[in-house]
């Protein structure tokens, strides 16, 4: 179990992180806080045989993605030979920068959970991130629970805080409430073992799991609809910045991106290190950094103008991304639009018309 002395010199390591100049997501290399989580599934709390992790917990919610990732790796040869190669980092590294950028604490002001001046560790049920994350979360542990990725047998029920209702609990409960994500997540970890024993080469199969982790990340997505009422509590600053990033997502899912420690942090680097206010107009936000204005415009400018042209500019996108050959452009091409500011939206569009009419 996580220890209370752990606990504390914690809250000393966050204090030290969440004032910056540009997103943090990392610690020596790390998620934050990675090191004190749960190495093992009895590091967590166990009630009549029963594993009971708290998701609205920072630190259990983090040993969740550890233990996936441990559980893993073994089925990941394929990814490339440096131990942090998974395509699941992207997802502690996120959130990571959802605590660091207070977008894990509890925007109403109805309590201090998460705030600076209370409990730092603690994940707020009111906030719309942490929602969405809980579909990147509990759900993936419990699929990877049940296809024995922790053993024989593992029963798992995650905790509730008092009077939250609409979380799914158990593998049963989740898989009767969103069958359909629950079997993408459960084809993904079914498709590691497969891959482990396939004749394919390793090109083939990367691609291969990744194109499951990413229907299984989307399906995801779809189901964190159920948050959009926690919208509400926000500005429409930082609504319209959660919609385009959930936007940018059908972008590099479509690529099959390999969302390891390196390239999760070329990407998520730039985001806001901070909730967006009211007034807040990028390019010209002044305490947010020109890497992090740029990122928030171009999110902006990709949904606009797939909104404008209808949602064609996705389905020209997912259509051009056919073949192994045409997702390793897409990755680049994704590079050059998010990271380089010189780079021209025009173009952009003009290559993804080209791409798609080879396929």
């Amino acid at each position: 179990m996580l220890r209370p002395l752990a606990l504390c010199l914690l809250l000393v390591a966050v204090a030290t992180v969440v004032v910056v100049d540009c997103a943090v997501l990392t610690e020596n290399g790390m998620p934050i806080l990675w090191l004190q989580t749960a190495g093992q599934l009895t590091d967590l709390p166990i009630q009549n045989d029963v594993l009971v992790p708290n998701p609205w917990h920072y630190l259990h919610c983090m040993s969740l993605y550890r233990l996936i990732i441990a559980a893993t790796d073994p089925y990941m040869g394929s990814m490339g030979t440096n131990a942090n190669d998974s395509p699941i980092w992207g997802l502690p590294l996120l959130l990571g920068w959802e605590l660091t950028s207070g977008r894990l604490a509890d925007p109403t002001g109805a309590s201090t959970c998460g705030a600076e001046t209370g409990d730092r560790m603690c994940i707020s049920t009111q906030s719309w991130w942490a929602c969405v994350n809980y579909y990147f979360s509990v759900i993936p542990f419990l699929s990877a629970a049940q296809q024995g990725f922790f053993g024989e047998s593992v029963p798992v029920q995650m905790q509730v805080p008092e009077g939250v209702a609409d979380y799914c609990t158990t593998y049963a409960d989740c898989a009767t409430r969103f069958p359909d994500l629950m079997a993408k997540w459960d084809a993904f970890y079914q498709g590691l073992k497969a891959a482990n024993v396939s004749d394919a080469s390793d090109v083939e199969k990367k691609d291969h799991i990744l194109g499951l982790y990413w229907d299984a990340h989307q399906s995801s997505m779809a189901a964190s609809a159920s948050c959009s009422a926690r919208k509400a509590s926000y500005s429409a600053t930082e609504v319209g910045f959660a919609d385009s990033w959930q936007n940018s997502a059908d972008f590099i899912a479509a690529v099959n991106f390999q969302s390891n420690i390196e390239r999760s942090l070329m990407f998520m680097s730039p985001l806001p290190s901070r909730v967006l206010k009211e007034g807040d107009r990028a390019p010209h936000i002044a305490d947010l950094s020109a890497e992090e204005n740029h990122t928030l415009y171009i999110f902006s400018w990709m949904r606009s103008m797939n909104t404008i042209l209808g949602g064609t500019m996705t389905r020209l996108w997912r259509s051009a991304m056919c073949s192994i050959a045409t997702r390793e452009k897409g990755r680049a091409l994704l590079e050059q639009v998010l990271l380089n500011p010189g780079f021209s939206t025009s173009t952009f569009l003009s290559l993804i018309t080209a791409t798609a009419s080879g396929c």
